[in-house]
């Protein structure tokens, strides 16, 4: 059974940062793509950012280029996104993603919430 465990969010003030963390189980990690993606109230689900775990290349979102750096522990099973610089817009519940056997798993979400 594919498990994503996320966790780390929190309140942090403008300019904060903050470190997510995403526990994966059930699949060959090192073979797979990991995303995290945010949800903001009101707002649609939107891809921030993912990570091979094969080589390690990663893609970004415009918004958080220069400010958030994926990163993955293969010996772990854990890929984490490192906020830095974070901004009110930043407000989301992040999910992390992978895409296995033809369909999405999710994880719980994290809130992180940024305050003005």
């Amino acid at each position: 059974e594919v498990q994503l465990q996320a966790s780390g969010g929190g309140l942090v003030q403008t300019g904060g940062s903050l470190r997510l963390s995403c526990k994966a189980s059930g699949f060959t990690f090192d073979d797979h793509t990991i995303g995290w993606f945010r949800q903001a109230p009101g707002k649609e689900r939107e891809g921030v950012s993912c990570i091979s775990a094969s080589d390690s290349s990663a893609f970004y979102v415009d918004s958080v280029k220069g400010r958030f750096t994926i990163s993955t522990d293969n010996a772990e099973n854990t890929v984490y996104l490192q906020m830095d610089s974070l901004k009110p817009e930043d407000t989301a519940v992040y999910y992390c993603n992978v895409f296995w056997r033809r369909r999405d798993y999710w994880g719980q979400g994290t809130l992180v919430t940024v305050s003005s």
